[in-house]
């Protein structure tokens, strides 16, 4: 398994500080005052649809990009007076594997070790020390460009450690992947956290920030329009929802009047099937197959669904979008 960061340059609660950050593209403000704080040795999860600035702010904080506005620091350093020592402290890995397919990938890893001035020793040991960690050792001498995408994946995460940076910066780095490699990867960076790196990760598999991310800030239209750990995020949505499948559809409308009140919320009925928001509410199961049963009504499955951040994401993008619509009129 990967081996953990360096300790970060300053003693500090956290390892990437951003307030008010402004971005804009001629008439287009890509970020409109984002505020992002992630605490040492954590994942923060970076969520949002695609052009909501996401990938700005990473650009930002890795001083591949001057804000308008606004300030940043990283590892204790501002990312405009202080470019080329945030530079030194971090890592970043992007959604297209940076890979010269020319090359093994022993000689990539090597290359970007002497890139880093490590020295030819220096370079050759640490790459050999990432191949196995990555499970690529049995690969090293095979051409990049013969790699599936899972591989390429995994040696670009591979390069950006080169250097032990102790905050580590992902730009959905899964996409594309089948399951099997966004776990390898996901159970990579994980090792990592757990020896210390800070991560910001954006992605667009909900259920990765699920699994991965400490905590989750989701951005629209340019601004941060929630923050918090997921479960907290999920609870504020609406808890839980009692998911009734019928045997027969038709009984849709009288199981939906039995059910009245069971939930916190009125039942909604879907192709035979019955569901209601209930919260924390325990019991809700026992009762609605009590009512049911007193109406006649054969059900096939019951079952309580917890909230995902699926269900979080939509909820608050979906909120921004109606606001952005109201303001416009």
């Amino acid at each position: 398994m990967p081996r953990g960061g360096n300790t970060p340059a300053v003693s500090s609660a956290f390892a990437i500080e951003a307030d008010g950050l402004r971005k804009r593209y001629g008439d287009v403000e890509a970020l409109s005052g984002v505020g992002l704080h992630a605490q040492t040795g954590s994942v923060l999860g970076l969520l949002g649809p695609n052009g909501a600035g996401k990938t700005t702010a990473v650009r930002i904080l890795t001083t591949l990009l001057k804000p308008d506005g606004g300030t940043a620091r990283v590892a204790g350093f501002d990312v405009v007076r202080d470019a080329a020592r945030v530079r030194a402290q971090i890592g970043l890995a992007g959604q297209y594997a940076a890979v010269d397919e020319n090359l093994n990938g022993f000689e990539n890893l090597e290359m970007v070790g002497r890139l880093y001035h490590l020295g030819r020793h220096a370079a050759r040991i640490r790459a050999g020390e990432l191949l196995e960690d990555f499970e690529l050792a049995d690969a090293a001498k095979r051409l990049v460009r013969t790699y599936s995408g899972g591989m390429r994946r995994r040696l670009d995460l591979a390069a950006a450690l080169v250097a032990r940076p102790p905050i580590l910066f992902l730009d959905e780095p899964t996409t594309g992947l089948d399951i099997r490699s966004r776990i390898a990867l996901w159970d990579s960076i994980n090792a990592l956290v757990s020896g210390g790196t800070t991560v910001l990760l954006t992605t667009q598999y909900l259920d990765e920030a699920d699994r991965l991310a400490n905590r989750v800030a989701v951005v629209d239209h340019g601004v941060v329009i929630a923050e918090g750990r997921p479960d907290d995020l999920k609870r504020e949505v609406g808890g839980d929802r009692l998911e009734i499948h019928l045997c027969d559809g038709a009984d849709a409308a009288i199981a939906a009047r039995a059910l009245a009140g069971v939930g916190d919320g009125t039942p909604v009925t879907l192709d035979g099937t019955v569901s209601m928001p209930v919260g924390i509410r325990g019991g809700a199961i026992a009762d609605a197959v009590r009512r049911l049963d007193e109406a006649g009504i054969a059900i096939d499955d019951i079952a309580t669904r917890r909230a995902t951040l699926d269900d979080v994401f939509l909820k608050l993008t979906a909120r921004t979008a109606a606001d952005s619509e109201e303001e416009q009129t």
